[in-house]
């Protein structure tokens, strides 16, 4: 047997339904030995609204959930049709109906846990924002709180901004978080 994290396709919208039918199935026995752990792949984003700053939870893998199982080589299809048969759930991902599913590699799962901050690691809070260029925003944390400036770069998948500050009369651009300004 070997312990592994395999990647369960779900209705979008159905993962903790799923989840939880999976933990209430693993609690009375009907999936014996063979699954350990049950995830939802989820990670902190700080939204930004109207000024006002609010961390939220979000699915950053719609549809899908993560199973930690340790498949015996012979008597798999017992817990995997049981998995397959819960209301939601369109099968394992890259398998068909019949054969036997196969683990994510452990980099993958790695990572993915990393984000969802099962496994400990430098973690960051990603911020959810719609700034423009050309935009006035005040920058209200680090080194240059309480300047004023005008956007200049928007990098949505890095959450970071590039924003022209008036510094000893100069215009000098200046790279913050999204969380770091507020408009106006």
């Amino acid at each position: 047997m070997a312990k592994g994290w395999y990647v369960l396709h779900t209705f979008t919208g159905h993962e903790n339904k799923v989840e939880k039918f999976i933990r209430i199935l693993m609690a009375d026995g009907s999936l014996g030995e063979a699954v350990v752990d049950v995830k939802v792949p989820s990670e902190e984003v700080v939204e930004v609204k109207n000024g006002k700053k609010r961390t939220v939870n979000r699915k950053f893998l719609p549809g899908y959930i993560l199973v930690e199982m340790d498949l015996p080589e012979r008597g798999w299809k017992i817990p995997c049709g049981a998995i397959r048969k819960i209301q939601g759930v369109t099968g394992f991902v890259g398998t068909g109906q019949n054969s036997k599913p196969q683990p994510i590699s452990p980099e993958e799962a790695k990572s993915i846990l990393q984000k969802t901050g099962a496994i400990k690691t430098e973690r960051r809070v990603q911020a959810k924002q719609d700034f423009n260029v050309g935009e006035e925003v005040r920058i209200i944390d680090g080194p240059f709180e309480s300047f004023k400036g005008t956007i200049e770069v928007v990098n949505q998948e890095k959450g970071k901004l590039r924003v022209m500050v008036g510094i000893f009369g100069r215009s000098t651009p200046v790279e913050v978080n999204f969380s770091q300004v507020d408009r106006g």
